[in-house]
């Protein structure tokens, strides 16, 4: 791939994420205003990141890649956040569980 076609590949999608920005704004209130949908809204983000959580947990790339260490480390977090940890001592205690597992 070149270069000009490489900053092409970015401008368009920034236009586009500009794009899906707009349609979000541009949507009509009434559309949201049942408890349901307000419900649902509300916990996307956290589906999210969940889900980004439990991918960069168990995946290496395209490939499956269950690492103890990793899972034991996101283990240890997710009770550190359930046990409502400041984040950094999450991010702490996370890293110091898959780091010492990988030591051993």
């Amino acid at each position: 791939m070149s270069s000009a076609t490489g900053w092409w590949i970015v401008l368009l999608s920034g236009v586009g994420c500009l794009l899906l920005k707009y349609a979000g704004y541009a949507m009509p209130q009434q559309w949201f205003a049942h408890p349901r949908m307000r419900d649902a809204i509300a916990l996307m983000p956290v589906a999210l990141l969940s889900a980004l959580i439990v991918v960069e947990a168990i995946a290496s790339g395209r490939h499956y890649d269950v690492n103890a260490a990793r899972v034991a480390g996101v283990a240890v977090g997710a009770v550190a956040v359930w046990r409502r940890a400041p984040f950094i001592v999450v991010v702490v205690v996370a890293a110091a569980t898959a780091g010492l597992l990988r030591l051993i």
